[in-house]
């Protein structure tokens, strides 16, 4: 595990998975422009309907857009929170882009996104998987947020690095579906794979790879660290207009 931890913090994977996490939200916004045309539905989207009734498959439809929103929002904003760049050199930026995706992760992403998993395609082992995948979502931009007002900022980070990995579920889940396609796995079977090997792979990951903060003196000191770069952030424009 030492030596996967080590491996994981080489600065080359680093930008190779935020890369690729970028270039496959943007993929996956560009491919869901479709959804708010009427005129042509994408496959997705006509497989699903019609369902038990017009209101139903409206309010859907309604959850759908402000999903894919939300999801183009969420994905990108918790990539720049993780920055250790965006961190230091604009904290206030840091601050606020997470007050930002909290409010649309919580009130906008993980309920429509557990109300689509009612109806998802694969039926009960599929939707409950979406809802697994939505739960950790809620329940760690909950703890990160609180541990963030703690100011334990070490058990903060291992929080949101866990919302990241499963809205990370996105981009890995249609990879594999990819994979799976090119080697011939059945369709259904492919699907389900692909869905909860990275819902729970993600998951075990960031338990294992990222330590718990559980000693106060620790969340302490970082947080000091943290308020001396503030208050040096803060005060360099007004050091550059006195000299002016």
């Amino acid at each position: 595990m030492e030596t996967m931890r080590r491996f994981t913090k080489h600065p080359a994977l680093r930008i190779a998975v935020i890369a690729l996490l970028t270039l496959g939200s943007a993929a996956i916004s560009v491919a869901s422009v479709g959804y708010f045309d009427d005129e042509t539905w994408p496959a997705f989207v006509v497989e699903k309907l019609p369902l038990s009734s017009a209101r139903i498959e409206e309010f859907w439809l309604l959850a759908l857009q402000v999903h894919v929103v939300a999801a183009a929002v969420s994905l990108p904003g918790c990539l720049l929170l993780i920055s250790r760049l965006v961190l230091r050199r604009f904290p206030r930026v840091h601050r606020w882009l997470g007050r930002v995706v909290g409010v649309v992760v919580l009130f906008s992403l993980v309920p429509t996104g557990l109300f689509m998993a009612l109806f998802a395609k694969g039926g009960f082992v599929s939707g409950l998987g979406f809802a697994v995948s939505g739960v950790i979502v809620f329940v760690c931009m909950v703890r990160g947020i609180q541990t963030a007002r703690a100011c334990r900022f070490v058990e903060h980070r291992r929080q949101m690095v866990h919302v990241l990995a499963q809205l990370s579920v996105a981009v890995t889940s249609r990879l594999l579906m990819i994979a799976f396609d090119v080697v011939g796995i059945d369709a259904d079977s492919a699907y389900l794979i692909a869905l909860w090997l990275p819902v729970i792979g993600s998951a075990l990951i960031v338990e294992g790879l990222l330590p718990r903060a559980t000693n106060l003196d620790l969340s302490r000191s970082l947080h000091a660290a943290f308020r001396r770069r503030l208050s040096h952030a803060l005060a360099q424009p007004r050091l550059l207009s006195d000299r002016r």
